[in-house]
């Protein structure tokens, strides 16, 4: 069965809103003990964050200090750290000020703010924060809430970024969400004249602390970031350790800093070098241009780790040596000379050659191919690298241009392996390879040079059997058919000759043998 709520009486009703206004005129009425109270608390805050104060000045003045002896290095910490102190004291400036508003509204102009007459009047703080139009409240609260936003993203420590952070929060709580209430309504709404002195000092305090952690991390950052070092070596670092005549020697002369007991770890691509002294070495099987990369990591006064990458090109050449007989500086006419260029240092992709009288044609990675054009003249080879960025000559070679030398007859015989093999006279040739030769070939092929020559022409020689001469001549490099028919009638023991051979050489010359070569028939 459901209750119902008992009526109150008109008498009754009065009665309770009587205890109402009673209780809450009661809770209005703070004793002088609790405002006394907030008048030590607020001297103490006072002394705490004057002496912060002053140490936090103190410390920004060491980073003037460093500041003028090491620009470069301070610079960014210094301009960091006076944004910090900017902002500290226009917020602690801007606290004392509604802190003497506050008190002179309530003690008048001739107020003390050391000695407050009206400690519990509760329109002060109310008329001086809250009031619609020209109440400061809400530029407290802006000028709060500004200030952290920007001091915390200069410490590291999350431990101290957090107590900052709540040191300086401006979050209503639960309670004051409750009534609807915003901060600077919780804050200072019928809020003792003693209690918002104390109030703002509070907020002053916690700048100046929240300005000290910020100066000291900021000025230890200049050292602590940091490597410590207990060993100094100047060292030159050139850019190549073997220059050419002509070129630029360039090196880079640094006091460098170790620390012995501390190796950093180095890294070669993404492999760990294990070396205790930093040496990298390598065989280098392939010529070419090269670039050592790698990074190096160690870890600072803080703890943290810093990272350095390098990368350093060299060149692999091939060893070279170059020996040249002052009395064989020659080339030949006509003929496609082979000629190597090399620069001792220098890759031969940063090499050029040049040359006067003739043509010079590039077939390789320092191999070319001259060809002069006139007899008896010189021509000059003209070497050039790449230095820097630039052409520089590395020197010029004179040739005397001479004819090639005559070739030698011959005739191409197949021995019994099926090999060919060059006859060129005097021993004993059977009668059947002689049939199975075609005709008569020329070249040098002395050992050194292999250059073949074009057969136009040339003549035999038979002895009857009285002892005449018999000559035939074909007047193209094979035998004629009364040639052969010759051969044929030879027996053994018997002999002819090979004479007034015409030939063309790569040169474009042709000429006439002067040597003869005798076939003795086996």
């Amino acid at each position: 069965m459901a209750g119902h709520r008992k009526k109150v009486t008109p008498r009754q009703k009065m009665i309770n809103l009587m205890y109402v206004v009673l209780m809450a005129m009661l809770a209005l009425n703070v004793s002088s003990d609790v405002l006394n109270g907030f008048s030590l608390v607020d001297e103490s805050l006072t002394r705490s964050t004057n002496n912060a104060s002053t140490q936090n000045s103190a410390t920004f003045a060491q980073m003037e200090t460093a500041m003028k002896q090491n620009p470069e290095k301070v610079r960014e910490w210094y301009e960091k750290a006076k944004f910090v102190k900017t902002k500290s004291d226009s917020i602690c400036k801007f606290a004392e000020e509604l802190k003497w508003k506050i008190v002179r509204k309530v003690d008048g102009e001739d107020a003390d703010i050391n000695n407050i007459n009206g400690k519990e009047d509760l329109e002060a703080a109310t008329q001086v924060m809250l009031a619609p139009g020209v109440g400061k409240g809400k530029q407290l609260f802006n000028a709060i809430n500004s200030y952290r936003n920007n001091v915390v993203k200069m410490v590291n420590d999350p431990a101290k970024r957090r107590i900052i952070a709540d040191n300086l929060s401006t979050t209503v709580p639960k309670k004051g969400k409750q009534l609807g209430k915003n901060w600077q309504e919780y804050m200072f709404e019928n809020t003792p004249v003693a209690a918002a002195v104390t109030l703002l000092t509070k907020l002053q305090n916690d700048v100046r602390a929240a300005e000290g952690e910020i100066m000291h991390e900021l000025i230890a950052n200049i050292d602590v970031k940091d490597v410590r070092v207990n060993e100094i070596n100047a060292y030159v670092i050139p850019t190549a350790q073997t220059v050419v005549r002509g070129g630029r020697f360039s090196a880079r002369i640094i006091m460098a800093a170790v620390d012995t007991t501390s190796r950093p770890d180095i890294y070669i691509g993404n492999t760990l070098l294990k070396s205790s002294n930093g040496r990298y070495e390598t065989i280098c099987n392939s010529v070419g241009d090269f670039t050592l990369r790698g990074y190096m990591e160690m870890r600072n006064g803080d703890g943290e780790t810093i990272r350095r990458e390098f990368s350093q090109p060299y060149t692999v050449v091939e060893p070279t040596a170059t020996v040249s007989a002052t009395m064989m500086n020659m080339l030949y006419a006509g003929y496609q000379n082979p000629i190597s260029v090399s620069v001792p240092g220098v890759p031969v992709n940063k090499i050029n050659a040049t040359m006067t009288g003739g043509s010079l044609t590039k077939k390789g990675d320092g191999s070319y191919v001259a060809v002069p054009t006139q007899v008896g003249s010189e021509v000059v080879i003209t070497v050039t690298a790449e230095n820097e960025g630039r052409q520089q000559e590395m020197g010029k070679f004179p040739f005397k241009v001479r004819k090639l030398p005559d070739p030698s007859p011959f005739m191409e015989i197949k021995d019994a392996q099926g090999n060919i093999n060059r006859y060129k006279g005097s021993a004993p040739l059977s009668k059947a390879s002689l049939l199975a030769t075609k005709g008569i070939g020329a070249a040098i092929d002395d050992g050194l040079l292999d250059i073949a020559f074009r057969v136009t022409g040339f003549e035999t020689t038979f002895f009857d059997n009285m002892g005449n001469a018999v000559p035939e001549v074909s007047k193209s490099a094979d035998f004629t058919d009364r040639q052969r028919a010759q051969f044929r009638n030879l027996t053994r023991g018997k002999r002819f000759y090979v004479s007034r051979v015409h030939a063309v050489g790569p040169d474009g010359i042709e000429r006439v043998l002067s040597s003869t070569m005798e076939v003795i028939v086996n």
